[in-house]
């Protein structure tokens, strides 16, 4: 993000509905209040080290978030600015999370169309292009940013997909604050944003068959 502007003021790359470069920028909140299509980067996040079994990263998003407030989301994500690529966009990883992987770790899962719009005023169309990163790092090395996320949260890859499935009602987690501290946390499935798409069901899928060794794992 450009420090020297709000976020709101945020220059975006308008798309059409298929995509493609319309040659149009325009500010985020003008985006959001128009439902101009827009690029956007998603990562899921997978860590091992010093957890019983593979785990993924979830984001609780802030307060201050003008869409999905509050709500659990995708380990990182954020929007490509106007002119950016992915070499640029990774930044939304250290601004949310204080880690970035290297592009030559990212699995593209692929790209999800979304069409989002919950409050009054706002109407959030994206392509967002939807990367795994299966890390050597542990838990202790990621540290959520209050200016970006209220906290994040561990859960096995397991334990989400039987959640998101509806196997279990509930399931434990690992929370880590912005100060650095710990405490456990318990979520339900209700907790993440709202997809027709099914979408958090399809990327705990996703990384299900990822740690399994399948080689071509999709959203």
């Amino acid at each position: 993000m450009n420090l020297n502007v709000t976020s709101s003021d945020e220059l975006f790359d308008v798309l059409d509905r298929a995509g493609r470069q319309t040659g149009e920028t325009k500010p985020r909140k003008f985006v959001h209040r128009d439902g101009d299509w827009h690029r956007a980067f998603h990562c899921w996040v997978i860590v091992s080290t010093g957890e019983p079994e593979p785990s993924v990263i979830i984001q609780r998003r802030g307060s201050m978030k003008d869409t999905w407030p509050d709500r659990l989301d995708v380990s990182v994500g954020g929007h490509f600015a106007a002119g950016e690529v992915l070499a640029d966009v990774i930044r939304e990883m250290d601004e949310e999370i204080g880690q970035v992987a290297p592009i030559t770790e990212l699995r593209l899962l692929g790209t999800r169309i979304s069409i989002g719009g919950h409050r009054a005023g706002v109407l959030d169309n994206e392509f967002q292009d939807v990367y795994l990163w299966q890390t050597a790092l542990p838990f202790d090395a990621f540290r959520p940013n209050p200016d970006e996320v209220a906290w994040i949260e561990l859960i096995t890859i397991r334990e989400l997909v039987e959640l998101i499935t509806g196997t279990d009602g509930e399931a434990k987690t690992h929370v880590r604050l912005p100060d650095g501290s710990d405490r456990r946390g318990k979520i339900i499935a209700n907790d993440f944003i709202p997809s027709p798409d099914q979408y958090v069901r399809r990327a705990a899928i996703a990384m299900d068959l990822a740690i399994r060794g399948y080689p071509h794992p999709v959203i």
